[in-house]
């Protein structure tokens, strides 16, 4: 099933995607529509199909499906080629650093950044957590997603690489766009492997397959659970392919007026205009 925060009549409605188009969710236990899919989650909703009687949001468009989630933890070098393109060795544990829910932005919503900075793109895919999780083991942590987005963890690299700590480069107001949609996990495997690509003014810049993330998303959960605690709506994005601008020889950066198309098969594309001023 699709998930995702849709815009309708003025208003923002959790809406699920069904034959009939966006359909709204209703608070658990309650006659009321939830504003959105992190407010959904946050209150307990899961998703049956005999129970989606919200009514038919003729003309929705998404927006960012999760826009605020409690947590936005993000993981670096966690595919093979991007690992090597940077020089460095597989990791034995996951590389994470934080972001916060104001860096969100949706699917095609503008990335508006500083003019003279360094603005790379990272094509990810995203987890949403669907149950509360605190120590987890692997098991538990596949049975708590509720889904995956697709995301791009734009960044900042002079800001970035002014320390050893990534997170200035990172957490950038609107700097990460997210969606279109929310995928259950019974239609999409991305262990099985789903192919993840993005292209800069219609230019492909990376792909690869989320088969060979060095840690799939279980063990992120899993990981990450360990020493903080995980909530629904809570976003975990998985890291980026090889391709980024700053491991190009000569380095590439994006430009203002430059279009990030951002795709998951299975999931969709995220298309965003780079606004640097």
């Amino acid at each position: 099933m699709q998930l995702g925060t849709v815009a309708h009549a003025g208003t923002t409605r959790a809406a699920a995607l069904t034959d009939d188009g966006w359909r709204a969710l209703l608070l658990p236990g309650t006659d009321r529509y939830a504003a959105d899919l992190s407010a959904f989650l946050a209150a307990g909703g899961t998703l049956d199909p005999a129970t989606l009687t919200g009514d038919v949001l003729d003309g929705a468009e998404p927006l960012a499906p999760l826009p605020h989630p409690g947590k936005v933890i993000c993981c670096g070098l966690n595919y093979g080629e991007h690992i090597r393109e940077t020089g460095r060795d597989l990791p034995s544990h996951p590389t994470l650093f934080a972001k916060y829910a104001d860096s969100l932005v949706g699917p095609t919503d503008d990335v508006r950044l500083l003019a003279g900075t360094d603005v790379d793109w990272e094509a990810e895919l995203a987890v949403v957590v669907g149950t509360t999780l605190r120590g987890a083991d692997r098991a538990t942590a596949t049975a708590a997603i509720a889904g995956y987005t697709v995301a791009n963890d734009v960044s900042v690299r002079d800001w970035q690489y002014r320390t050893l700590q990534w997170f200035q480069g990172k957490a950038w107001d609107g700097s990460t766009p997210t969606g279109p949609v929310v995928v259950t996990p019974d239609e999409v495997d991305p262990t099985a492997g789903l192919t993840v690509t993005c292209r800069v003014n219609g230019e492909e810049v990376q792909r690869d397959s989320t088969a060979t993330l060095v840690f799939d998303a279980a063990d992120l959960l899993a990981y990450i659970s360990t020493f903080t605690v995980l909530r629904p709506g809570d976003l975990v994005l998985t890291g980026t392919p090889g391709g980024v601008g700053v491991a190009r020889d000569p380095k590439r950066f994006l430009s203002d007026g430059d279009v990030l198309e951002t795709e998951i098969e299975g999931i969709g594309l995220l298309r965003n205009t780079i606004r640097l001023t």
